[in-house]
């Protein structure tokens, strides 16, 4: 048995705004992480922190990039333990985003569709939630996730422990509020 990690966040900045307006919830963003330390943290984003029109499948850090200009960003980090085939099958799908990451686009019609409550896609297009939700359905997780996804359904999915709630620079500081560690 291996661990993923469900890393909701909340930057602060006006794309992640209005999405929290629209959705009135308080993360607006999220990403999947393979390991404890979120070393490997994954999703569909700014490709460069400076640019929110720039935006695809991204390799984020917790000091590098966006969350590190974005030094305020509030988060909530979620655990699910998971088989080491369907690991395995999540390292294999990212593995292939990485390798073709330059025909991945974002689909920032997605995301604004969400706020009138319809569903636009295209091929080898992802708003965050959207690419992490097919992350976990391809690997062979059962989760119960509506069709028209939001960061916020990913919380209180079956068999999910909040392990961090806090700054998310503080993440592996030992200065987080530690939940079931």
């Amino acid at each position: 048995m291996k661990k993923i990690y469900i890393i909701l966040t909340h930057t602060g900045t006006v794309l992640s705004k209005i999405v929290k307006y629209y959705t009135k919830y308080e993360y607006s963003h999220i990403s999947i992480g393979l390991d404890k330390e979120l070393n490997r943290m994954y999703s569909f984003g700014r490709l460069n922190p400076y640019n929110p029109f720039w935006a695809g499948f991204v390799h984020e850090y917790i000091d590098k990039g966006t969350f590190k200009r974005f030094k305020n960003t509030k988060t909530e980090v979620y655990s699910l333990e998971i088989t080491d085939e369907q690991y395995g099958n999540i390292e294999s799908i990212i593995e292939k985003m990485i390798e073709y990451r330059k025909k991945y686009k974002f689909n920032i019609l997605g995301l604004f569709a969400v706020s009138i409550n319809k569903k636009v896609s295209t091929k080898n297009s992802f708003y965050c939630a959207e690419f992490v939700k097919y992350v976990v359905e391809n690997a062979g997780i059962e989760m119960t996730l509506p069709e028209i996804i939001k960061p916020q359904d990913f919380r209180n999915q079956r068999n999910m422990e909040i392990v961090y709630t806090g700054l998310l620079r503080d993440y592996n500081r030992g200065e987080r509020t530690c939940l079931n560690q």
